[in-house]
């Protein structure tokens, strides 16, 4: 290997290895403090809940690890956004599971933790999974409760879903394993079916000290409304456990009497093994966001055998569109090419930008693979749409949206793994978060914004330079400077894929190593969800 390879090599397996670090301090939610506190009271903490729900010795993944990252500083911050959200196998099954993290503000509810319980929901809905709550929350965060109560993606959609998803035949299974008070109450009694651990589960509308000071009735939280009141005389839930783990056990004999799922039948046939090396994904992948590279290497690397059966591959060669198998799943892929390309008519085009003739070529693939179906999934190293005169006079806003016309009214699942840049309009064209993937991801080398961080640190300059010159400032070079890598350094922040992950931009950043698992599982959850219309793009103009 080159010293370019053992370079690209060596910073991008450091980036990987602060993804882990990250990943290390994240699970300690809020802090070991709040773990052992937990353990005191007979409690399991969330991840350990989860855990041991969840079938040993089998694959999931997370959704939303570093949700509310960086966030709500002024309260202390909101690990994970106060919630774990995981995709795994119980009792053989594929299902979600949702558990409030009791050891970041007692479970309560941020607006990141609306949002994320709203996105696990998503998942289950879209894919028609069983999901499993496990309550343990001090309900809405007071200090926030204007972003977080009225509106209609805050805390009273949950409740929505819940009856929608009941009504869709999704099963929903609820164990109270600590405080569920408020509107909280409804979502367990809204799940096909609830349980309650002994001494430490509870449920009310309002606790003993609301009741006294709202009727003047004097009354301990454990008779008003604990595991005895509510399987012996409310009737409210259906299981009374003795503690967090025959709680799990009794959730997990739940769901082995489901019966299956009617199938989408997603062609899958026996995994292989790509062929090629797949860390040398690590060398690879540049350092410099700028540089060229060849994304066929990287394919190779995540596909069964290596073998990709590109379509039309002498025409619009910006993007690369072809069939292929992951983990033995038929995928139609369309990644961004990174490296310089002649056109059929010998021109030069730059690596990352989408031309008029690679948005055709994309449009036309999108429809094979809806005919065909065939998941769909976005390899993101995108500049954006191709500029200039000759763009604008050859018609490259039509092509472009009859490219974001397809892929938004593409029937067959969709997935979505951002590798390096995700600039502006080929955000949308190469589906980003906003066209619905299943899934979406970012490695650590990822980048998302409206355009890269110099070209807009020049843009913004420029605004307030002379913003400044009208106020009669000088603007020395060294000021000049001073300017552009302040604000540089502000828009750079804002680009990170941490920044993405934190605000459910994306649904996790991971390990290159890692993307065949999570397409993999993304598609096996996707074929419990039987597709109900045609392909139909709409209007476009040709």
């Amino acid at each position: 290997m080159d010293l370019n390879f053992n370079k690209n090599e060596d910073f991008n397996r450091q980036l990987v290895s602060e993804l882990k670090q990250k990943h290390k301090k994240v699970a300690l939610g809020g802090g070991q403090k709040n773990i052992d506190k937990l353990h005191a009271d007979g409690k399991m903490t969330a991840r350990e809940r989860i855990d041991f729900l969840l079938d040993s010795k089998t694959e999931s993944i997370e959704i939303g690890a570093f949700t509310g990252e960086n966030m709500y500083a002024e309260y202390g911050g909101c690990p994970s956004g106060g919630v774990v959200v995981k995709v795994g196998y119980v009792s053989g099954k594929m299902c979600v599971v949702v558990a409030n993290d009791a050891t970041v503000k007692a479970g309560a509810w941020f607006p990141i933790t609306a949002k994320k319980n709203l996105r696990a929901q998503e998942i289950a809905i879209e894919n028609r999974l069983s999901i499993i709550y496990l309550v343990d929350s001090a309900g809405v965060f007071l200090p926030m409760q204007d972003e977080i109560f009225p509106d209609k993606e805050h805390f009273g959609r949950i409740f929505r879903n819940n009856a929608v998803m009941s009504s869709m035949g999704i099963t929903q299974i609820a164990a109270v394993m600590g405080s569920c008070v408020a509107g909280g109450a409804y979502l367990p009694i809204m799940s096909d079916e609830a349980l309650i651990v002994d001494k430490t589960g509870s449920i009310f509308l309002a606790g003993s000290y609301l009741v006294k000071a709202a009727i003047g009735e004097t009354i301990d939280n454990e008779t008003l409304g604990g595991a005895t009141t509510h399987c012996e005389i409310s009737g409210v839930t259906d299981y009374k456990a003795k503690d967090d783990q025959d709680a799990l056990s009794r959730i997990r004999s739940i769901v082995d009497k489901i019966g299956d799922y009617d199938k989408a039948g997603f062609s899958k046939s026996k995994t292989v093994k790509p062929l090629e090396n797949e860390k040398d994904i690590y060398g690879i992948l540049p350092k410099s966001r700028s540089e060229q590279y060849d994304m066929m290497e990287i394919i190779k690397r995540l596909v069964d055998k290596s073998e990709l059966d590109e379509y039309k591959a002498d025409y619009g060669k910006t993007l690369i569109t072809g069939y292929a198998r992951i983990d033995g799943w038929a995928v139609g892929i369309i990644a961004n090419q990174r490296k310089v390309v002649k056109n059929g008519r010998g021109e030069m085009q730059f690596g990352g930008v989408i031309y008029s003739d690679s948005a055709d070529k994309a449009t036309r693939f999108i429809a094979n693979c809806n005919q065909k179906k065939i998941p769909l999934v976005f390899l993101q190293d995108v500049t954006g749409f191709m500029v200039g005169s000759k763009s604008e006079h050859g018609g490259i806003i039509k092509d472009g949206a009859k490219m974001v016309n397809a892929v938004s009214n593409s029937v067959v699942p969709k997935f979505t793994v951002i590798i390096g840049n995700s600039y502006g309009a080929g955000n949308y064209a190469m589906c980003g978060k906003a066209y619905d993937p299943r899934l979406i991801v970012a490695w650590p080398s990822a980048e998302l914004a409206v355009m890269g961080g110099s070209q807009a640190a020049k843009v913004l300059l420029q605004i307030e330079t002379a913003s400044l010159k009208k106020r009669g400032e000088v603007i020395t070079p060294e000021k000049e400077k001073e300017l552009f890598d302040r604000i540089k350094q502000r828009y750079d922040s804002q680009t990170s894929p941490y920044f993405a992950a934190a605000r459910l931009w994306t649904d996790a950043v991971i390990d290159p190593l890692e993307t065949r698992l999570w397409i993999s599982m993304g598609i096996e959850a996707a074929n419990h969800a039987p597709i109900e219309r045609p392909y139909n793009p709409g209007v476009m103009q040709v």
